[in-house]
């Protein structure tokens, strides 16, 4: 059985990029997971420079796994700003292409629980356009999941009906979001409750071979409150969460996110070497 295809969060290590891409081809990964930012790289970035920072990768040994932004600052179910939302979300599916990964991962805004509700239509019609554009480039967007319990995005992703809406699995967000709903309602945390609602692990057979992506993320709820924990000290049984990948044919990345913690260096290192025992 092969071992797992490893990618790192580059910009949650913290260093210079270089030195993150360094320390990401030492530790024996082959993945590379950046985020787009205006302050870290431009997704305006003309055609050479994209083609240098992807000779740069490579000359490292590495390859893009995917490029991550939106980190939930964009509602494509909010009409405000929402076509200067759409324009920048192609140039994002653009950028993919240029990378060679062809993979966006993004959050998008909370999708309503019901198709009643007149947001599901506006998702619908937004995902719908960002995905002719992603078919066009030959780039996907994999949204990240959360927010919904696995049925509901996998009924949006039906509504669209697009090759190009795909799932970004993060199992620990499946723990994290449902906690904080619960929160937000002044409600006790129900453990029980949560899990068979949000399905941290078992969604994967919800989405099934639309699981393009997944983050190696980990999360625990404390009587304090909700928090992402180092890789393995969770909720996740990551063993599981991981025959239950092999079972759909999963060949893609994990990709460690780690965007809490004083040490985030030594937290991905640890990280890295669980993930190579499975």
């Amino acid at each position: 059985m092969s071992g797992l295809k490893i990618a790192v969060m580059v910009h949650n290590l913290r260093i210079d990029f270089m030195e993150a891409l360094k320390f990401t081809a030492d530790m024996g990964c082959t993945g590379v997971h950046m985020a787009i930012s205006k302050e870290r790289c431009p997704e305006s970035l003309d055609a050479a420079g994209r083609r240098q920072l992807l000779q740069t990768v490579k000359d490292m040994g590495l390859e893009f796994s995917a490029i991550c932004a939106w980190g939930g600052n964009v509602d494509l179910g909010n009409p405000v700003n929402l076509q200067e939302h759409i324009e920048e979300g192609k140039r994002l599916l653009e950028f993919a292409a240029d990378l060679e990964c062809g993979i966006w991962q993004g959050h998008c805004g909370i999708m309503p629980h019901t198709k009643d509700d007149p947001k599901w239509a506006r998702f619908v019609d937004s995902f719908g356009q960002l995905c002719q554009h992603g078919e066009k480039v030959g780039a996907r967007l994999a949204v990240e999941t959360g927010p919904e319990p696995p049925e509901v995005f996998m009924q949006m992703i039906e509504d669209v009906g697009s090759p190009a809406l795909k799932v970004n699995y993060d199992p620990a967000n499946l723990i994290l979001w449902p906690a904080k709903y619960m929160m937000w309602a002044n409600e006790p945390y129900d453990k029980e409750k949560a899990f068979a609602e949000y399905k941290p692990v078992e969604g994967v057979k919800v989405f099934g071979k639309n699981i393009i992506h997944t983050h190696a993320k980990d999360a625990k709820v404390f009587p304090e409150g909700r928090r992402e924990v180092p890789l393995g000290e969770g909720w996740i049984d990551w063993p599981l969460y991981v025959s239950y990948l092999r079972e759909i044919g999963y060949d893609g990345y994990f990709a460690i996110e780690r965007e809490v913690g004083e040490n985030p260096k030594a937290d991905i290192t640890k990280a890295i070497n669980y993930l190579k025992t499975l």
